[in-house]
């Protein structure tokens, strides 16, 4: 891999970057950063934990003019946790090139971003629907903006924000270079970008460099009633700094929550009901270590870098393969080690081999211990007892039966033993013994 240093990014940002512990370049990087600084509309594809955030805010902060006060790039992302995680990244980045920026997300006062915006960030990052609030309150002037990057797109597609995107695009200044970072590619996607983009240059980085290098995946058969006590059982095996646990509904991760709670297990969940003050408080208690896992919705499984993560569980199977890896990409990033595990019923064999055909890789199998094996493990215990307890028993006589170490051997109501025999009573009838008198 290439070091930063190698293409001539800036000594301020380059501090930044060995700050955070950044010397080498991903896969993505290498490819996307040219393309972005050659002004041209960039299609970038690549899966989720591969330093994507980097591949454009880098390139789009160099262009950047830190005298003009106006809007000059806008970064449209599907959730508010994208958007913070961005912001913070771009933050740290502004400083060095000396670039105001500035997130926009629902769930805050709408009111203090009008104030902020009306200092003139020279970067805005945020979600469509509060943009295109602002834009419609004209408290947001995009006009003057050239660069705009559209990350996670296809998730934006998922959520039913392309409409609010596209009216986006059309207040755009009409030089604007549009760059679209995505871990896939639907033909609505390839739609917008036709429309909006001139001759784009395509990156594409295959899934392999991130899922199969620095993740161990396992596969655990286990039936639905026995899920629980199976990820207490691994928990407590594994110990893991942090671990994620992914279920399909809201409802679920509550009752996973709950359940997880009740047995001493420092966790709290994460889902699309909560507030933002709620997330927000949430998240910064999983980044501190106050909470050992953190059981959330698909919501949590993009944009979330969190230091430390070393498991992720997948309690309901992903619905495919692009949800499989934004799952497990939440472990094993920048380079580090992670682990995760796939809770797999019977019947759902088939829809993981469609994951396994995304993946292009066979996942490990660990079968959960139960029926003929987990008879087997309570009949070796139980015998390991009797023969202690044969061990230590006194020795029977030879009158002993089938009543056990109890039965002394001896029968009192025995004719042969004289100890047990009582005096005889009188049973003659004294009329009778009147009669023979």
């Amino acid at each position: 891999m290439k070091k930063f240093k190698e293409y001539n990014i800036a000594p301020e940002a380059m501090t930044v970057l060995q700050h955070s512990g950044i010397k080498e370049m991903t896969p993505v990087q290498e490819a996307a950063i040219p393309a972005v600084r050659s002004g041209n509309d960039c299609i970038v594809q690549a899966p989720t934990g591969t330093g994507k955030t980097l591949a454009f805010l880098l390139p789009v902060m160099e262009k950047l003019k830190p005298g003009v006060l106006a809007t000059q790039a806008l970064i449209v992302t599907p959730t508010r946790e994208l958007t913070i995680q961005i912001a913070k990244v771009a933050q740290e980045l502004g400083a060095a090139y000396d670039i105001k920026t500035l997130a926009i997300y629902g769930g805050q006062d709408i009111d203090r971003q009008k104030e902020r915006l009306g200092r003139h960030p020279q970067l805005v990052i945020g979600t469509p629907g509060r943009l295109l609030d602002h834009l419609r309150r004209h408290t947001l002037d995009l006009t003057t903006a050239n660069k705009i990057v559209l990350d996670e797109a296809d998730e934006m597609m998922k959520l039913g924000f392309i409409e609010d995107v596209e009216t986006l695009l059309t207040a755009l200044a009409s030089d604007h270079q549009l760059m679209l970072f995505s871990a896939t590619i639907p033909d609505r996607i390839r739609a917008l970008a036709h429309r909006f983009m001139k001759e784009p240059r395509e990156v594409t980085i295959e899934a392999e460099h991130i899922t199969l290098d620095t993740i161990h995946q396992v596969i655990v058969d286990v039936a639905e009633e026995k899920k629980m006590e199976k990820l207490c059982e691994l928990v407590n095996e594994k110990q893991p700094y942090l671990a994620m646990i992914f279920c399909q509904t809201k409802q679920r991760v509550h009752t996973i929550t709950m359940e997880l709670a009740r047995h001493g297990f420092l966790v709290d969940e994460l889902h699309g009901d909560l507030t933002q003050a709620q997330r927000t408080l949430v998240l910064k208690r999983f980044r501190t270590a106050e909470l050992q896992l953190l059981v959330t919705t698909d919501i949590a499984a993009r944009g979330l870098d969190i230091e430390g993560v070393t498991h992720v569980f997948n309690y309901d199977l992903p619905r495919n393969t692009t949800d499989y890896i934004h799952r497990i990409g939440r472990t094993g990033r920048a380079g580090h080690d992670g682990e995760a595990i796939t809770f797999v019923e019977a019947r759902q064999y088939e829809q993981l081999r469609r994951i396994e055909a995304g993946l292009k890789n066979r996942i490990d199998k660990q079968r959960a211990v139960h029926g003929r094996q987990k008879t087997e493990r309570h009949d070796q215990k139980r015998a390991k007892q009797l023969q202690e307890q044969h061990k230590n028993a006194k020795p029977l006589s030879k009158y002993a039966n089938r009543k056990g170490a109890e039965h002394k051997g001896t029968n009192p109501r025995s004719r042969r033993n004289p100890a047990g025999r009582t005096a005889a009573k009188p049973t003659a009838d004294r009329r009778t013994r009147s009669g023979r008198r």
